[in-house]
């Protein structure tokens, strides 16, 4: 029997095996495949120069986009100077936690496509992220690719996504319906 701490424990380190890597018990990073960054590659050669903006979860899956895309230009946006350089089209591909895109966070002027790494079940923190490039203001139409291994987790977390949001939005709607 698998308990909630134990269950929660073990999808993190489903996610991040479908990432390409694990930290092990010693909390260092165990590599298995490449394939994500593979497909992150891809995205960033289709934007054909436009900037990418990428989410991620993990620590070390920050630090291998890095260590893949470091010709490329890729830098965080952590300060206020690197959120001023990438709405000045300084940054080709921008690194976001997504814990860090809380509200009020405006990257609309720097780009309009947006890359998940990491598929999170957070809805709340999903959403916010989306709507750091998809905004008033935005002059592209938003492009929010997932890089999602197949048969592993986050497919489960793609359809546990789309059944939250489904679910908000019919409560909304029951709301709406009573107080019009």
């Amino acid at each position: 029997d698998v308990d909630a701490a134990n269950a929660a424990a073990l999808s993190g380190k489903l996610l991040q095996l479908a990432g390409g890597a694990v930290y092990d018990e010693c909390h260092y990073v165990r590599e298995f495949h490449s394939r994500k960054l593979d497909a992150l590659e891809d995205l960033i050669e289709a934007a054909n120069g436009q900037p990418v903006l990428v989410a991620y979860w993990y620590q070390h899956e920050h630090d291998r986009i890095h260590a893949r895309f470091a010709k490329a230009g890729v830098r965080d946006l952590r300060s206020e100077a690197d959120i001023s350089d990438w709405n000045d089209g300084k940054i080709p591909v921008a690194l976001i936690h997504p814990a860090a895109a809380g509200h009020g966070l405006n990257l609309q002027e720097g780009g309009h496509i947006l890359v998940w790494y990491s598929m999170i079940w957070n809805l709340e923190l999903y959403q916010q992220t989306n709507g750091r490039l998809w905004r008033q203001g935005q002059t592209e139409r938003v492009s929010i690719h997932h890089i999602v291994t197949a048969d592993t987790l986050d497919e489960d977390v793609m359809a546990a996504l789309r059944q939250k949001n489904m679910s908000q939005e019919k409560l909304l709607a029951a709301v709406r319906a009573r107080v019009i």
